[in-house]
């Protein structure tokens, strides 16, 4: 069952905005509340940087979506650093009841001037990552696999691949950039913008529109219960291929469906008009869910995210990359004021054009590496938000775990854009970890290692079995950072403070 997730409601696009363009007094990197920290004069107030050590991991696990959400869809065939990724989508689209007829009950839909037009395949366009200018190829065809079809109360990870056929039942070659121009259909009574169309076989669609039956012991029966039209359509598979980057489209919105257009004739009169299968998403309803999978294939064989060259790592959004990272100094230090203590992460520039197009993510997150027991991740302590209480080692039912919201504000880890050395236009995040250093060296908490990551959602498992969703969409990002051995974008940590 689809489990209750705990959203970052607190940040919007309007607060998002405001806090990428935060007006207060410059210090270094460090714009966020630096108005709160006294200027380094190296009398009273001192800065310190920390060596970083870090490696490269990459995930071999995968991600879970759930069924009201964007799905990827697309493919990337022209990153050199990244390599290649595909995500396709699998889906069960059904009648809205059973026992199901096409049209009203009144419709004649046999005989001369009527029947069967087309059935055309719809996607809710949400949005775009990549090039845009090169199409992307989607070929239709059926899911084989009969699991698929049967296990519609499962929430399938992005690295399922559900069986389908050879056969196509449809092409289309999308261009995003088309996408909100409108299209006519019903005699152009009907129309409609940001929605991705594919026309389906005729054969195909000539047979489905066939089965409008609601006799029970009809050979032509596929639309008399949930059961048996499971057991004449298992599913679509939506193929993608060419372009290079993901679409974005969300199977759950009504503007996902399977149009039957067709002729009909009611009380004499010969009419144009259309019916829809949709997805359906409720868990909790009458009929069985649809199943479906968002299905990412990552292709990193050759490519230099597989195995970085010194100095460099590479981050890329789930199903993706991490970097593993400890400060080895902050064991060290001895007690003092700490007004800030943050985590630079810096991009090494490459191909300016590609850049642009293949974005870096939205958000980067941290979190913690404890080995003092069985080896498990855990939140970050007091800095994800200092407004609300909790507990990353669970110790207590008092207070939660997580906080539930992060202040990106004072957290960070959104992307910043800024100049490196050399004047080349750069992204970089900081990751404000001000208070639990203030802890490492005032009450000896321990110096746990780190992971930088950029997730799509991600858990802990020793707390809840609920995803925590985050605010990147699936797929979307990738950047090249420096190492810690980085001699010109290096992964530190910069400390300002005061001595007692």
């Amino acid at each position: 069952m689809l489990q209750k997730r705990i959203l970052f409601a607190g940040l919007t696009a309007i607060s998002f905005f405001a806090f990428l363009n935060w007006n207060c007094t410059k210090l270094d990197t460090t714009k966020i509340g630096s108005d709160l920290i006294p200027a380094v004069d190296n009398v009273h107030t001192f800065d310190t940087t920390l060596d970083a050590i870090s490696t490269q991991g990459l995930f071999l696990d995968s991600t879970y979506i759930f069924r009201t959400e964007d799905y990827a869809l697309g493919s990337i065939n022209n990153d050199p650093l990244f390599g290649l990724t595909t995500a396709n989508v699998f889906l069960q689209l059904k009648p809205p009841f059973f026992p199901y007829y096409i049209g009203d009950v009144k419709d004649t839909l046999t005989g001369a001037g009527v029947g069967l037009d087309s059935i055309v395949l719809c996607f809710k366009y949400k949005g775009f990552w990549g090039d845009s200018t090169l199409p992307i190829h989607l070929d239709v065809r059926e899911v084989t696999e009969p699991v698929f079809r049967d296990s519609v109360y499962k929430d399938n990870p992005t690295v399922y691949q559900p069986a389908y056929s050879g056969a196509s039942l449809g092409t289309v070659d999308v261009d995003v950039r088309k996408l909100g121009n409108y299209v006519k259909f019903t005699n152009r009574r009907d129309s409609v913008n940001y929605q991705i169309r594919i026309k389906l076989n005729q054969a195909w669609a000539q047979a489905l529109f066939n089965r409008d039956s609601i006799q029970a012991n009809s050979s032509n029966n596929a639309f008399y219960n949930d059961s048996i039209y499971r057991r004449f359509y298992n599913g679509l598979a939506v193929l993608a291929s060419g372009g290079n980057g993901l679409m974005y489209v969300n199977i759950a919105d009504t503007a996902t469906k399977l149009e039957m257009h067709y002729r009909r004739r009611n009380f004499g009169k010969i009419d144009t008009v259309y019916s829809s299968l949709r997805f359906n998403s409720n868990i909790i309803g009458t009929y069985p869910p649809g199943n479906s999978v968002n299905n990412i294939i990552r292709n990193r064989g050759g490519y230099p995210v597989s195995a970085p060259p010194a100095g460099e790592h590479y981050l890329q959004t789930a199903p993706g990359t991490y970097v593993n990272v400890s400060v080895p100094g902050l064991s060290g230090l001895s007690n003092r004021i700490i007004h800030r203590a943050e985590l630079i992460v810096e991009q090494i520039p490459a191909d300016p054009i590609l850049d642009g197009k293949l974005t870096a993510p939205n958000f980067l997150y941290l979190d913690l590496r404890d080995t003092t027991t069985d080896v498990k991740w855990k939140p970050l302590y007091f800095d994800l938000n200092t407004t609300t209480v909790y507990d990353p080692d669970y110790k207590t039912t008092v207070y939660p775990f997580f906080p539930g919201i992060i202040d990106f504000n004072y957290f960070g880890g959104y992307k910043r854009s800024k100049k490196d050395p050399f004047g080349t236009d750069i992204t970089f995040y900081t990751f404000n970890m001000s208070r639990y250093v203030q802890h490492i060296v005032t009450h000896h908490y321990p110096n746990y290692a780190m992971r930088i990551y950029s997730p799509y959602n991600f858990r802990y498992p020793q707390y809840t079995p609920s995803y925590i969703n985050f605010g990147n969409d699936l797929a979307w990002g990738r950047i090249r950072i420096g190492s810690g051995t980085n001699p010109n974008y290096k992964l530190r940590m910069r400390i300002i403070y005061s001595k007692l």
